[in-house]
C-alpha cells in the first residue's frame, strides 16, 4: 500500500523513502520496525528530552543508540572469520544491520564513526596477532588510534592454553580499546581449542546487551547462538569419511615418514577449493591410553560422563576417543593441583615458578603428571572433569577437487621423538602411520580458509615455498591450474633432507614442469652437502628473477614451520626486496606488508 501524503505527517521526500522501503521488508523487520519505533518514543512533541526508557544501561544515557554493528576478525586458519559470520547472522536475524570484514581490509579511517564493535580475533604463534590482524592492530596501537566517546565493544578471543601467550592478541585488543575510551558492551570470552560454547556464551551475551542498548527489543537468543542448525557435516559434526589409499611417500633409508592419504568424500557433500584444510579427530595411542588405566588402577569399563550435555561413556573409550592425554597446559596443572596431595605440584604452579613451570610442560604427557605428583586420591570422573576436549588437527590438503571429485588428499609427517626418558608419538600423525588401514573411516570437516587462496586472475605469476610437507598445498595449485587452464606462471621452492629419498611427488612436479604447468622449480636438499642449503638459500640465488616476478605482480605463498622456515623465509625476501630494488630495510618491510594487504603474500603456517 503506497502512503500517501495528504493523509500522513510526512513531506514528498520522506513518502517517497517509505514507499521504496516498505514493500522490501519482511514480517520480523515490520514487527520489529514497530516496536523500536515505540520503544524509541523518548522525546516528547515539544522537543523536550525525557527520561530514557528502563531498558536502557545507565552508561547509555546521552549516547547514540545505533542499530548498526561492525564486526572485524583476524583469523590465520579460518575459525575467527567462522565465527565472525555466524555471530553476523545471528545478529542479522536480530534485525541489526552488520558490517564483517577482515581486519585488514577494513579502512582504520572509518573507526572513528562505529559506535558497536566486536572483535573475533586468533592469537598465533608466541601470542601475535594473525597475519591478516597485523596492520589494524599496530594501527590501534599506534598513536593515530582515534579517541572514542561513545563505542561499545566486546572481544572474542581464540587460543591454545598450551602456549605461554593464550590468547594474547585478544586480551590487547581488549584493552586497547577500553584505554582510547571504549564502553564494553559484554566482556571478553577467551576460548581453547574447544571453542564452541564460549563463543555461544560470549555471542548470547553480546546480543542480550546490544537488546538491552535498544530498549530490550532483540528476542531472547538461544545457548546454540553461534552455531546455526545443523544441516551438513562440519567441525561439529565431523563426516566417517573412508580411507582409499596410505601410502609412504619416503624412499627406503629415510630418517623421515611422510604418509599420503587418499580419502573418500562420497556422500558428504563436502566441497573444498585449494588452500582450505582437512580437520581430523584421531584416536589416542592404545599403549598410552592402557598405561594411564594401569597407573591410576582404572577400571576401562568404569562409565564416566564426558560433557555437560550428559554423555557417558566407558573410561576406556573416554580416554581413546574423547579427551587429550598427550599435551599438558597451565590450566590444567592449576587444576590437577588441587586434586594431588603432592605439595611439589602445587609449588609448581604457584606464581612464582612460572619458569619451571613452562620447562615442566614441554615435552610432557598426561602420563608424565600423573607418575611425577601422586598419590592421587580422586574418582576417575573427577579426574577426566579437568581434562580438555580432543581437538582436531588440520591439515592443508594436497588435492583439487576438481581433479579429484569426492576425494580429499593429505600429506602428514610422521612425528616420534624423545624426552623425559620416553618415546613421544604424534597422536594423529601415529595413527595415520601405524594404524590406519584402507577401508578405515576417519571423523573429517573441511576448514575453508581464505586466508591461503589462488588469486583470481589466472594470469597472476605464482612463486611457492614449501619444504617438507608444506609442498602440500602446492599440489593442490597445480592440480587446479592444470584442469582450469591457467596461464599464469609458477615457481616452486621445495627443500626436504636428501634428494634419493625425500623429494615428494617428484613425479608429479616433473610431469608439470614438463607440460609447462609448472614453470620452474629450485630445490634444497640440506643433508646431500656438507654445508646446509635451504629454501631460502635457493631464493636468495635467484633474487633478481624473484625480484622481477615481484614487480610483474606475483603472488607468494608459504606452507610449513612457522618458528623457523616462515621466519627465514620473511627475512629473505625483505632482504631480496631491499637489494634488488635498491631501497633501505624499512621501505622493504612497507613493500612486502603491502603485498599481504593486497593478498598478494600469504601464509599456512603452523
Amino acid at each position: 500500500m503506497q502512503l500517501q501524503v495528504f493523509n500522513s505527517p510526512f513531506n514528498q521526500e520522506q513518502a517517497e523513502l517509505l514507499n521504496r522501503l516498505l514493500p522490501t521488508l519482511t514480517e520480523s523487520q515490520k514487527v520489529w520496525l514497530s516496536g523500536y519505533l515505540a520503544a524509541t518514543q523518548t522525546v516528547s512533541v515539544q522537543g523536550t528530552q525525557e527520561t530514557p526508557t528502563s531498558g536502557f544501561p545507565a552508561g547509555n544515557a546521552g549516547k547514540t543508540i545505533s542499530k548498526e554493528v561492525t564486526i572485524l576478525y583476524g583469523s590465520q586458519t579460518g575459525n575467527a572469520q567462522g565465527l565472525a559470520s555466524r555471530a553476523s547472522k545471528m545478529l542479522e536475524e536480530k534485525g541489526f544491520q552488520v558490517t564483517v570484514s577482515s581486519m585488514s581490509e577494513f579502512k582504520t579511517n572509518n573507526l572513528k564513526k562505529v559506535k558497536n564493535l566486536l572483535i573475533v580475533v586468533s592469537t598465533h604463534g608466541e601470542g601475535d596477532p594473525p597475519d591478516n590482524a597485523l596492520s589494524f592492530h599496530e594501527f590501534l596501537h599506534g598513536r593515530r588510534a582515534p579517541k572514542f566517546d561513545d563505542l561499545q565493544f566486546s572481544v572474542l578471543s581464540l587460543g591454545d592454553s598450551s602456549y605461554e601467550f593464550f590468547c594474547q592478541t585478544g586480551k590487547e585488543f581488549d584493552s586497547r580499546l577500553e584505554e582510547l575510551g571504549g564502553t564494553r558492551l559484554y566482556q571478553r570470552v577467551d576460548c581453547d581449542l574447544d571453542f564452541d560454547e564460549p563463543a555461544a556464551e560470549w555471542l548470547e551475551g553480546v546480543i542480550s546487551g546490544l537488546a538491552s542498548a535498544q530498549g530490550g527489543l532483540a528476542a531472547e537468543t538461544p545457548k546454540s547462538a553461534p552455531q546455526a542448525a545443523e544441516t551438513e557435516y562440519s567441525r561439529t559434526n565431523p563426516f566417517k569419511a573412508e580411507v582409499l589409499e596410505n601410502i609412504n611417500l619416503n624412499g627406503r633409508g629415510s630418517n623421515k615418514e611422510t604418509r599420503h592419504l587418499e580419502i573418500s568424500l562420497e556422500g558428504s557433500g563436502l566441497t573444498y577449493e585449494p588452500g582450505d584444510s582437512l580437520g581430523i579427530y584421531p584416536e589416542n595411542d592404545p599403549v598410552l591410553v592402557e598405561q594411564l588405566l594401569k597407573e591410576m588402577n582404572w577400571d576401562p569399563e568404569e562409565t564416566v560422563t564426558v560433557n555437560n550435555k550428559g554423555e557417558v561413556r566407558t573410561l576406556q573409550d573416554a580416554l581413546t576417543f574423547y579427551f587429550e592425554i598427550t599435551v599438558l597446559t597451565k590450566p590444567l596443572l592449576e587444576q590437577a593441583s588441587k586434586l594431588s596431595a603432592n605439595g611439589d605440584l602445587e609449588q609448581l604452579v604457584s606464581a612464582g615458578n612460572q619458569d619451571k613451570l613452562k620447562a615442566y610442560l614441554n615435552g610432557r604427557d598426561l602420563l608424565d603428571l600423573i607418575r611425577d605428583f601422586g598419590p592421587w586420591s580422586v574418582s576417575a570422573q573427577e579426574f577426566i572433569a579437568i581434562l580438555r576436549k580432543m581437538p582436531a588437527r588440520l591439515y592443508s590438503i594436497a588435492s583439487s577437487l576438481t581433479a579429484n571429485p569426492e576425494e580429499v588428499h593429505l600429506t602428514i609427517g610422521a612425528v616420534r621423538y624423545d624426552a623425559h626418558g620416553r618415546e613421544r608419538k604424534g597422536v594423529c600423525s601415529i595413527l595415520c602411520s601405524e594404524r590406519l588401514n584402507p577401508g578405515d573411516v576417519l571423523p573429517v570437516y573441511i576448514q575453508h580458509n581464505q586466508n591461503f587462496k589462488l588469486p583470481e586472475n589466472p594470469d597472476t605469476p605464482i612463486i611457492m615455498v614449501g619444504p617438507g610437507t608444506g609442498v602440500a598445498p602446492f599440489r593442490s595449485f597445480m592440480q587446479e591450474r592444470e584442469e582450469t587452464g591457467a596461464q599464469g606462471k609458477s615457481w616452486l621452492f621445495f627443500g626436504d633432507q636428501h634428494f634419493v629419498t625425500d623429494f615428494l611427488y617428484q613425479t608429479e612436479w616433473q610431469k608439470w614442469i614438463k607440460d609447462g604447468i609448472l614453470t620452474k622449480m629450485d630445490v634444497a636438499f640440506s643433508r646431500d652437502t656438507d654445508e646446509k642449503v635451504y629454501v631460502q638459500h635457493r631464493m636468495r640465488e635467484h633474487s633478481k628473477e624473484l625480484f622481477e616476478w615481484l614487480q610483474e605482480g606475483a603472488a607468494v605463498y608459504i606452507c610449513g614451520d612457522e618458528k623457523n622456515m616462515a621466519h627465514d623465509v620473511h627475512n629473505a625476501l625483505i632482504e631480496i626486496i631491499e637489494v634488488e630494488g635498491g631501497i633501505s630495510r624499512e621501505e622493504a618491510e612497507g613493500y612486502l606488508a603491502e603485498m599481504q594487504q593486497q593478498k598478494r603474500y600469504q601464509r599456512d603456517v603452523y
